[in-house]
């Protein structure tokens, strides 16, 4: 009998400031929140798993600081004309990177190419 593979559900990442944060997401990006405790945390919908922004010490096990979100975007060109080139920190034909407010990686990727 095979062990069944663990499936991808979602992902945490903290912030010093989770105002700015919940705005880069919310509103550059377009993720619309699913759940939230203002002072704690605010989580996203993404559709294939959730993104969790939580607070910086308001856990008792914190995470190392390296992170990359992925997310697939129709159109690079589209996407980067909408949230402004200057976000970005390298834009190629068929993905883009730019970093949240607290400098973590968010890659985009032209549908189909992941």
């Amino acid at each position: 009998m095979t062990k069944p593979e663990p499936k991808f559900v979602g992902v945490e990442l903290y912030f010093e400031h989770l105002p700015e944060a919940r705005h880069f997401y919310n509103e550059v990006l377009g993720l619309q929140v699913a759940e939230e405790e203002s002072e704690r945390f605010t989580k996203f919908d993404s559709g294939a798993g959730f993104i969790c922004l939580e607070r910086k010490g308001s856990e008792n096990y914190p995470s190392r600081d390296k992170a990359v979100l992925f997310f697939e975007v129709e159109s690079i060109a589209e996407t980067v004309a909408r949230i402004g080139r200057e976000r970005f920190v390298t834009v190629e034909e068929n993905w883009a990177v730019l970093y949240d407010p607290e400098g973590h990686n968010v890659l985009l990727l032209k549908r189909g190419q992941s």
